[in-house]
C-alpha cells in the first residue's frame, strides 16, 4: 500500500483519505437508506454542521500549536450572550445595525478573551489544559451568575435571515463556516503567522532560536480560537434567537475528535484545514444517516469514536512520511 501513494506528500495523503472516507460514508448510506441522497436531507444537513465546525476550527489552532482549548463551547456561550445582551439594551428597534453589531461584539469578545487565555499559556507558563480548563469553569460561572440559569431571547427578525436563511439553495450558516475555512486555510498555509504555528507545534525552542516571538505567536493563537469561538456563538443566536450558558456543551469531544481524525497531530505541528472541512461533513453525514434510520444519537457518537480508531490504525503506515 505504501507503495500505492510512493511519492505524494503527507498532506495529499490525508485529504485523499478523508475525501474517500466521505465518499464512502454518503455511498454507504445512500445505499442503506433509499431517501438519504435527498434535498432536504443535505439542507438538513447544511443547518447543523456550522456550529459544530467553527466550533472545531477553533479547536484545531490551539492544537497545531501543541495545545489545548478545553473552553471553546463556553467562550461561544459567552460570546453570544455579550452580543444579545448589547442587541437587547440598545438596539432592539434597529435590526439593520444590530446585525453587524452584534457579530463584531462576538467576535471582539471571544478575541479578548482567548487573548487572555493566550497570555496566560505563553507569559505565566501555564500548561494550557490547566488554564483552558480554568476558563471553561470561570466562563460557565459567569454566564450562569449574569443569566440567573436562564437565557437571553427575542432577538430582531433580521437575525432569522442568517440562522435559516438561503443563498443559491444553500443555507446562509454553511456560508459562514466555508468564509471561515477559507480564511484558515489562508491564515495557516500563506501567512507568517501560519508558519510560526505550525513552527511552534513541532518544536518551540527551536523556534524561538530561530528568532520567532514564541510567547507572541501563542497569544494569537489563542485569540483567533477565541474569535472563532465568537463566530460560532453569533450563529447559534441567529439560528435559535436565543442564547444560554451550556447551549453546545456536547460538542467540545466530538471537536477534539474530528481534529485528530482529519490528521492533527496530538503533540501539534502537523495537520491541514481542509482535509478538517471534509472530515467534518463525513461525521455530520455518519450523524444524520444515523438518524434517518432511527438509530440514537448515542449511537452515532459511538460510532464517530469507532471511526476514528479505524482511521488510526489505517494511518499507521503513513505516519513515517508525515
Amino acid at each position: 500500500m505504501r507503495k500505492l501513494f510512493q511519492g505524494w506528500s503527507g498532506d495529499r495523503i490525508e485529504l485523499t483519505a478523508m475525501v474517500a472516507f466521505l465518499a464512502l460514508s454518503v455511498l454507504s448510506f445512500a445505499a442503506i437508506a433509499p431517501n438519504f441522497l435527498s434535498v432536504g436531507i443535505f439542507r438538513s444537513m447544511a443547518f447543523q454542521l456550522p456550529e459544530l465546525g467553527l466550533l472545531t476550527l477553533a479547536m484545531f489552532i490551539p492544537i497545531i500549536a501543541g495545545g489545548l482549548n478545553l473552553a471553546v463551547t463556553f467562550t461561544a456561550n459567552i460570546c453570544g450572550l455579550a452580543a444579545a445582551f448589547i442587541v437587547q439594551k440598545f438596539l432592539l428597534e434597529n435590526g439593520g445595525l444590530a446585525l453587524p453589531i452584534a457579530l463584531i461584539v462576538a467576535l471582539l469578545t471571544g478575541l479578548v478573551m482567548g487573548m487572555l487565555v493566550g497570555a496566560m499559556v505563553a507569559y505565566v507558563g501555564a500548561h494550557p489544559i490547566l488554564v483552558t480548563l480554568g476558563a471553561m469553569i470561570f466562563l460557565r460561572g459567569l454566564g450562569e451568575l449574569l443569566t440567573r440559569g436562564g437565557d437571553i431571547s427575542g432577538m430582531p427578525p433580521v437575525f432569522e435571515t442568517i440562522g435559516h436563511g438561503t443563498l443559491l439553495g444553500v443555507p446562509n450558516p454553511m456560508w459562514i463556516f466555508l468564509a471561515a475555512v477559507v480564511v484558515c486555510f489562508y491564515i495557516m498555509q500563506f501567512t507568517k503567522l501560519g508558519f510560526s504555528i505550525h513552527m511552534v507545534g513541532s518544536n518551540p525552542k527551536a523556534t524561538l532560536f530561530s528568532g520567532i516571538d514564541v510567547n507572541r505567536v501563542l497569544v494569537w493563537v489563542y485569540g483567533l480560537s477565541g474569535a472563532l469561538s465568537g463566530l460560532a456563538g453569533f450563529l447559534m443566536l441567529a439560528r435559535f434567537n436565543s442564547v444560554r450558558v451550556g447551549h453546545g456543551e456536547s460538542y467540545l469531544l466530538i471537536t477534539i475528535l474530528a481534529c485528530f481524525l482529519a490528521g492533527a497531530n496530538p503533540f501539534g505541528g502537523f495537520g491541514r484545514v481542509l482535509p478538517l472541512a471534509v472530515g467534518l461533513i463525513s461525521l455530520q453525514v455518519i450523524a444524520s444517516g444515523m438518524n434517518l434510520m432511527g438509530a440514537s444519537q448515542h449511537l452515532a457518537t459511538a460510532a464517530w469514536g469507532g471511526f476514528l480508531i479505524l482511521v488510526m490504525i489505517l494511518r499507521a503506515p503513513f505516519q513515517s512520511k508525515t
